[in-house]
């Protein structure tokens, strides 16, 4: 097959049983898109000794470079969403996969200036990933497939994350590579993955995209951010992804290493149990809200079980709960942070979905982004320059049980969207 054949519009003949098989197959290629943009956002966390001498970083320093990522990856979220809209996904995405691979190789050259600039190209292109894979499956897939498609798209990027801890620490670890050859390993995988999707994503009928002005097409989000309650899925789901993106994608195998005495092998395989639970939380979380027609109970359960494993990480001994189980729990409920992407959704016309997902991506990663360097800040004066022990990580981690409680406060106020309610 050539390449111009699978790079030809979607036609009657690709589609089988109501998939378009051509977008399908680009969907399959983006899912590795996203897998690896998880996978390099977490790696750093354990790595963190290395990276910390390589700059010659202090803990606010270390944790500042690495929250570089969520600044862009706010801000390109909205770029593109509105570009996929604008243009279409032929060439839109593979530019994401570009930026990010370019970003990847330029953290692992090790040079101050040129990690800062990589981490920002990470987090730009990493902002294609997750809109990019919505975009491809709806016009892959039936609608009745949709929320699966979207689910699974969500489960493989967590395992992306739970893969940058437990299987990348062996590696640099006493493994065959060093931490800078990680980064060169995975910039050339996902210099393959840009070739790959630019390959098989098919070309659209230019008819399909807005033939407006390039300012236009963000015309969108202002119905979006007039919105009160867009302001509250936001913020409500970025609270409660801050324990995660933060807390334990940066902090979580320092924790368990340096405050619980942990070796850093089994550190490593505890933090990553965090995202492995939230493979799982979310797409059942999910399925309840959907199966029972209720948003916010599913929600506010998930909140439940995050703020009991919160409480008993920070305050029962290390040894007092089963290892594993209270990483998984936590990531469990960590997954009812998705449910506010579907209420924005509902709360907002037909018209502007696309827009409410990049917005909503924005509030929540603009929270990281400041989040970062407000840890790091925070554990560097609770240390008052010394050494890094259990009590200084409790006493940071109670900012992680605030964040888990303001964001049920919040959620409070969101309007139930399910649709038991709207039959109602």
């Amino acid at each position: 097959m050539s390449i111009q054949s699978i790079s030809a519009p979607a036609t009657k003949p690709s589609a089988i049983g109501g998939l378009h098989v051509a977008f399908v197959v680009a969907w399959a290629i983006c899912l590795l898109f996203y897998f690896m943009q998880y996978a390099v956002r977490s790696a750093p966390s354990v790595m963190l000794p290395e990276l910390t001498q390589a700059f010659g970083l202090t803990t606010l320093g270390v944790s500042s470079l690495l929250g570089l990522y969520y600044y862009t990856y706010s801000t390109f979220a909205i770029i593109a969403g509105a570009s996929l809209d604008r243009w279409g996904a032929k060439y839109t995405i593979p530019i994401g996969v570009f930026f990010l691979a370019v970003g990847i190789l330029m953290f692992g050259v090790g040079v101050s200036w040129m990690a800062s600039f990589g981490r920002l190209l990470q987090g730009a292109g990493a902002a294609f990933a997750f809109v990019g894979a919505v975009y491809l499956a709806t016009h892959g897939f039936p609608a009745r497939y949709l929320a699966t498609a979207i689910g699974f798209t969500q489960c493989l990027g967590m395992l992306g994350g739970s893969a940058g801890q437990f299987a990348v620490a062996p590696m640099i670890h006493g493994g065959p590579i060093s931490w800078q050859q990680f980064w060169v390993y995975a910039g050339i995988i996902t210099f393959v993955i840009c070739i790959g999707m630019l390959i098989v994503t098919p070309r659209q009928d230019p008819s399909e995209h807005a033939k407006t002005s390039v300012w236009t097409m963000f015309a969108p989000y202002k119905t979006v951010l007039t919105n009160p309650q867009s302001y509250l899925c936001g913020f409500s789901a970025g609270l409660l992804f801050l324990p995660t993106t933060i807390g334990t994608m940066i902090w979580g195998v320092a924790f368990l290493s340096q405050g619980w005495h942990l070796e850093h092998a089994e550190a490593v395989n505890r933090a990553s149990m965090i995202p492995l639970g939230w493979v799982v939380g979310a797409p059942v979380l999910g399925y309840i809200a959907d199966h029972f027609g209720r948003r916010k109970p599913a929600l506010f359960a998930g909140i439940a079980i995050m703020l009991v494993t919160a409480i008993a990480a920070i305050y029962l001994p290390a040894n007092s709960m089963p290892p594993y189980i209270i990483g998984f729990l936590f990531g469990f409920g960590s997954g009812a942070a998705m449910i506010p992407y579907s209420i924005i959704k509902e709360v907002n016309p037909d018209n502007v979905k696309g827009s409410a997902t990049g917005a909503i991506n924005f509030l929540v990663f603009s929270m990281s982004a400041f989040g970062a360097p407000a840890a790091g800040w925070l554990l560097q004066k609770l240390a008052s320059g010394g050494a890094l022990t259990l009590d200084i990580f409790d006493k940071g981690a109670n900012a992680a049980i605030v964040c888990i409680i303001v964001g049920a406060i919040l959620a409070l106020f969101l309007k139930e969207t399910g649709f038991a309610v709207r039959k109602a």
